[in-house]
């Protein structure tokens, strides 16, 4: 049974960063998070290190913070990228913090260490729609004093989390698929209709990369109205297609199918694009409409140093800290005020660029938070049928 919210993760390692100089960034592949779904809001009544609300200020650290943060990410290339962009800049300014890395994050896993009592992680990469769904139990509500929210996109921030930036999962294919561009898909509806546009199709199994919004676009339904989603109709037309399409249980194993040929067209996040199109596959982007969704970062319910970890994930919203994580994992920023220098291939999948000439849909965090365990129960034994 293929788990939703689930990505390409790396097995579980540990660093300790302590450095002090800002690296040449290097570009980082990105997974997604498992979530188990089972995640009724639940915790524990002693709160241990979180007995106020975690702290933030996008201007750097107390001067008074000495703590060493445990910093649980997706592993990989990935969380290479968040150790020089983020947590060696931190370091610099604010000597006093250190950060232990180790992958993957679980949410199963934090509900574990808060009802327990012995929380041990300080920050946690969390699909929004789950700390929103677990605020207040499982995670801290961060204080944004000093975040510049007016810089930030629509839900960059919740009570209980922090957006480190937004992957977009835009509808593309092969060239060598379709040659000729006026046979080519050019519509998400195109994607659905295997008679015109024949080929087999890649989908993730993984609500954070539209497989729910994209089959009710196809079907007319407008990007402003998708929310509440008709989760029976999208998996209605997810029907028309089941045959003709390959369900990867994440966006590796997808990446990996269309770097081989195994699909024709597919949605794929922009950050597995990029190095598709960095090692010479050649892929047509189609802008039509295309869901983005936002990668979040949160601190445990009861972390051993949750003021100081709250500080920090606020500063993952400044433009300095924004535009370096994009130029490394060609995601979009999400300070509207970061200026990411990116290379020719991250311009090709950039969805708030120049590039996209469509229409753009970003995934309601708070509709998920409130639908997540009937809509991925639904979805699931869709899947197994």
């Amino acid at each position: 049974m293929p788990n939703i919210w689930s990505g390409a993760l790396g097995p579980a390692t540990q660093r300790e960063v302590t450095t002090v100089p800002r690296s040449k960034r290097a570009f980082g592949a990105l997974g997604a998070i498992v979530l188990t779904a089972s995640l009724a809001a639940c915790g524990s009544d002693d709160d241990g290190g979180g007995d106020a609300a975690a702290t933030g200020s996008a201007g750097g650290s107390s001067a008074a913070d000495e703590a060493q943060l445990t910093f649980v990410g997706y592993g990989g290339d990935g969380q290479d990228a968040m150790i020089k962009d983020w947590q060696e800049p931190y370091t610099a300014e604010n000597s006093g913090v250190t950060f232990v890395n180790t992958s993957p994050p679980d949410v199963a896993q934090v509900k574990a260490q808060v009802e327990a009592g012995a929380v041990s992680w300080d920050v946690v990469a969390v699909a929004p729609a789950a700390a929103q769904q677990n605020c207040g139990t499982l995670f801290e509500e961060i204080d944004y004093s000093g975040v510049p929210e007016a810089d930030l996109v629509e839900q960059a921030v919740g009570e209980c989390y922090v957006g480190g930036f937004i992957n977009s999962t835009p509808l593309a294919y092969r060239t060598d698929a379709f040659p000729d561009p006026s046979k080519a898909p050019k519509t998400v509806a195109d994607f659905f209709d295997t008679e015109e546009f024949p080929g087999q199709r890649g989908f993730v199994t993984n609500v954070q990369n539209g497989i729910l919004e994209y089959p009710l676009l196809a079907d007319g339904v407008a990007p402003d109205e998708l929310y509440p989603l008709d989760v029976d109709r999208a998996l209605e037309k997810l029907d028309s297609i089941r045959d003709d399409t390959t369900f990867a249980p994440n966006v590796g194993a997808l990446q990996q199918a269309v770097g081989s040929g195994q699909v024709d067209m597919f949605f794929l996040p922009d950050s597995r694009l990029v190095p598709l199109l960095d090692q010479g596959t050649d892929i047509t982007v189609v802008w039509d409409q295309t869901v983005t969704t936002l990668s979040a970062f949160a601190v445990p319910k009861g972390a051993p140093n949750a003021a100081a970890a709250g500080r920090f994930v606020s500063s993952l919203t400044s433009p300095t800290a924004s535009a370096a994580i994009s130029e490394d994992l060609g995601t979009a920023p999400v300070n509207t005020s970061a200026e990411p220098q990116l290379s020719e291939n991250q311009k090709a999948v950039e969805v708030y660029g120049p590039v996209n000439e469509g229409e753009t849909v970003m995934q309601d965090v708070d509709w998920y938070a409130d639908n997540y365990n009937d809509v991925t129960a639904q979805l699931t034994n869709w899947l197994a049928g």
